[in-house]
């Protein structure tokens, strides 16, 4: 059962939250930012720059916590997300560095990497969403 704050167990994150969640571009850019920092990192969500509304930077981020992908801690005006990385290891292993080399190989072959997506409108902007 999810705390109060709406993170679920480490036994109760289901792969198909965690999917569903990696979906978005712009979470997946989240989780890979913090799979690609050092363990323990905290980060506020403003820090992370998203090209959206803050109502959307909320939405995303409960998707995120949710899923189980990351823990979030107030820190008085402010949230702190963490990622899960030890739960995410045990339930999942190998996502992360999936995650992780998506980034590097998105900037090695000139893909996007899901920074620019969101940016330009979204779906049914004309570029393919």
């Amino acid at each position: 059962m999810p705390d109060r704050e709406g993170h679920p167990e480490a036994d109760e994150i289901e792969l198909g939250a965690v999917l569903s969640a990696l979906a978005d571009p712009l979470r997946r850019r989240v989780v890979r930012e913090l799979a690609l920092a050092p363990a323990d990192t905290a980060r506020t969500c403003s820090s992370f720059a998203l090209p959206v509304s803050k109502a959307t930077v909320t939405h995303h981020f409960r998707a995120l916590r949710e899923a189980g992908l990351i823990r979030q801690v107030d820190r008085g005006n402010s949230r702190a997300a963490t990622l899960r990385r030890a739960d995410l290891e045990r339930r999942f292993p190998g996502l992360l560095a999936l995650l992780a080399a998506e980034g590097e190989t998105a900037g090695r072959d000139g893909k996007r990497d899901g920074k620019g997506d969101g940016e330009r409108g979204g779906k049914g902007d004309g570029n393919g969403g």
